[in-house]
């Protein structure tokens, strides 16, 4: 195929530039090298695999974990235009025959099969006899014992590649792998000399935070509330929570469902199946739920238990903001989470050397739910990122959101109770004691007659027990690890009661609603539902709400501006973009968001042959601002600004001082002596912040450093 990455980019998934790192790591596979990359949740792995298969000759392997990743993949290639197939356990014989038959007869480009699939010796000798160009690995961190996530099928990859005459490019994938995971991955795999791309563990759009003082259910209960609109996951550890999750909010009408290992497989597929077309908003699950999951629109993940590690944690919040756009990251941390995770370790994992490694991972875990540094910086470190910023400003931490109290009045009467009932009771005993309950139990046991008992009648038993929990999170107290905990003092605590030290307590500070008015983006979801029911794949494979959402903010009513939002390609145009147009258009009929006559000016000056970026310029020559030139061209500033660097690139006379503010343009100049130009992040990330990518490429323009389009 004759047509390059950026061609290919453009026509079937309507971007107009890569992300970070994916015009590398396609190079390298173009250039017939084993490539392995690491790139975050949501940073477009698929498309570095997916366009070196329709550039290279013959058929592309893509070995994934999960059918439901496998069938949204191929959906979505197939709407793109690009001939995909799949074969995987829940098909009849008939379907994997004709699926072979067209690999056989060279009508597809990827053919996506589970590793499980590797051993069967027919395929195998079948797929040996094919022109395979590329093998791409997804998940490839389940090959490593050492990952998050091992699957001993993976082991069955390397020896299926040695059975090929002609070796195949091998590409392989994943978002969380530390040192030790690459390095066995790369092994395992046998990549020859592989190209290893890190493009960053960062997602930037994730907010992260840790909640550890407010009761579990009554959160959840103020978020979902203030969040009912937007789709979202909550994550519990056991099936029993996330049953009492599920219920308590399907009691309240909420749009939700629930999985997890205890329901049968065609429940948890409909369930699946609901979640991913829109039907609910919010998905009640174990961790057996999300690995493949490529819905883009989750909004928020909340975890009601801390998971075992940081790969877990970060892998399962990554599934908010797929599409880029904010998404949420909470952590509900509560002290019982750590016994119950030592409890899998104990009762799952065989080998000693690799127990020794999962109470390091759930150490690690633990520290991350403590820490009072940026959470952001403390998950990037972890997987080894060097040079992190101390403050990101998008997390918990860093936003430090909430009021600090002095609580240590209520600590020490906390504290001199379990003290004077010699640690011997659990939690809920201890709070009885002090709200003063007058049950048998404890008048049997003459609990009544301490000088504590009843102390602090100002609360309610749940509060209380809410107080307790807080001072053990904070490691004033300490839970014995049995099956009903008893309460213990740590040192911490002594020193409290002994006047030395105050215990200070957080309280998580409830954001406010913001009201927006998003009601053409709610007619333009209702058109997707329909279009996604009517060929029966997931709304997000019809256009991501990041596409929607920048049509409802620019309003297109022609097809070119169409073409111009980011994800709308020629392909997807041509099966979706009237149908979307209609809406938009009657939409900006009713409310007169842009003037008809404006369209009309377009029009002329396309058959006038006039370049758009060339109006724009004698629009400006004209004397009109940047603002006003984007508000009568229906353009964002920065297309505006765009077309006046174009300008500026052929040749024209450009005043450069609409785009380049005078304090800016010596730094600029100054850092691009130091790091160069040939890619505009790591000079980005050298300026101040308030420094736009735009005055970067107007400065490199103005002075003919590098040609920039």
């Amino acid at each position: 195929m004759n047509q390059s990455a950026e061609e290919i980019l453009k026509k079937y998934y309507g971007y107009t530039e890569f992300r970070e790192g994916q015009k590398n790591i396609i190079d390298n596979i173009m250039n017939g090298k084993d490539t392995f990359a690491i790139m975050p949740t949501g940073g477009g792995k698929s498309i570095c695999y997916q366009i070196p298969a329709i550039m290279l000759p013959g058929l592309t392997l893509v070995v994934s974990p999960l059918i439901s990743l496998m069938k949204d993949q191929v959906d979505a290639l197939n709407s793109l235009g690009i001939s995909a197939g799949v074969i995987n356990s829940s098909q009849g014989i008939n379907e994997v025959k004709d699926t072979i038959y067209k690999a056989t007869q060279g009508e597809l480009k990827l053919l996506y099969v589970a590793p499980e699939r590797l051993e069967v010796e027919s395929f195998c000798r079948v797929l040996q006899t094919l022109n395979v160009s590329q093998i791409a690995v997804d998940e490839a961190h389940c090959a490593s014992q050492w990952g998050h996530d091992f699957r001993m099928s993976y082991r069955n990859i390397n020896p299926f590649i040695n059975r090929f005459n002609n070796r195949p490019i091998i590409s392989a994938f994943t978002a969380t792998a530390t040192s030790n995971v690459r390095e066995d991955v790369i092994k395992l795999l046998n990549l020859k000399e592989p190209g290893v791309f890190i493009t960053g563990f960062d997602r930037k759009n994730l907010y992260f935070s840790v909640v550890k003082n407010e009761n579990k259910k009554d959160f959840i209960l103020k978020y979902i509330e203030d969040n009912k609109e937007k789709s979202g996951i909550i994550y519990a550890a056991t099936r029993k929570e996330v049953e009492n999750i599920y219920k308590g909010l399907k009691q309240k009408g909420y749009s939700i469902d629930k999985y997890h290992a205890g329901m049968n497989d065609n429940e948890r597929a409909q369930s699946q199946e609901k979640f991913l077309y829109d039907d609910i908003k919010i998905m009640v699950a174990t961790n057996a739920f999300g690995m493949g999951i490529d819905k883009s629109n989750v909004r928020y993940v909340i975890h009601y238990n801390m998971p075992k590690n940081i790969e877990a944690y970060y892998q399962e919040a990554g599934r908010a903001g797929r599409d880029g756009e904010p998404g949420e990251c909470i952590l509900l941390f509560g002290p019982r989470a750590i016994m119950l995770q030592k409890f899998f370790i104990e009762q799952t994992v065989l080998t000693h050397e690799r127990k020794m490694s999962e109470y390091r991972k759930l150490q690690a875990m633990v520290d991350y739910c403590h820490t009072t540094r940026c959470l952001r910086k403390y998950i990037l470190e972890y997987f080894g990122e060097k040079n992190v910023k101390d403050k990101c400003d998008n997390c918990g931490n860093c936003k430090n959101e909430g009021e600090t109290i002095d609580i240590t009045v209520d600590a020490q009467k906390i504290f001199s109770c379990i003290y004077r009932i010699r640690e011997k009771y659990g939690v809920t005993m201890i709070a009885e004691v002090l709200r003063g309950s007058k049950n048998k139990k404890i008048l049997n046991l003459r609990l009544n007659q301490l000088s504590t008992y009843g102390i602090m009648k100002n609360y309610t038993i749940k509060g209380i027990k809410d107080l307790i929990n807080v001072l053990i999170a904070e490691e004033y107290l300490t839970l014995t690890e049995e099956e009903f905990s008893v309460v213990k003092l740590k040192n911490k605590a002594i020193d409290v009661l002994k006047n030395k030290e105050k215990v200070m307590q957080k309280v998580y500070k409830r954001k406010e609603k913001v009201q927006e008015d998003n009601s053409l983006f709610e007619m333009l979801r209702e058109i997707r539902k329909k279009i996604a029911q009517r060929e029966a794949v997931p709304p997000y494979i019809v256009f991501a709400d990041s596409s929607l959402k920048e049509m409802s903010e620019y309003v297109p009513l022609i097809k070119e501006e169409m073409l111009n939002v980011k994800g709308v390609g020629e392909k997807k145009f041509e099966r979706y973009g009237e149908e979307f147009l209609e809406v938009i258009i009657e939409y900006n009929n009713e409310h007169n968001l842009r003037k008809q006559e404006m369209i009309n000016n377009e029009e002329d000056s396309k058959d006038k042959k006039i370049p758009s970026h060339v109006k724009t310029l004698s629009m400006v020559k004209e004397g009109k601002k940047l603002e006003e030139i984007s508000q009568i061209r229906g353009a964002k500033l920065d297309t505006v600004k765009d077309h006046i660097i174009k300008c500026g690139l052929e040749g024209y006379e450009i005043d450069w001082n609409l785009l380049i503010p005078q304090q800016h343009e010596e730094l600029i100049l100054e850092k691009i002596k130091e790091v160069g130009c040939e890619k505009l992040k790591p000079l980005k990330d050298l300026l101040p912040e308030d420094i736009e990518y735009i005055t970067i490429k107007a400065v490199i323009c103005k002075h003919k450093i590098k040609d920039v389009s």
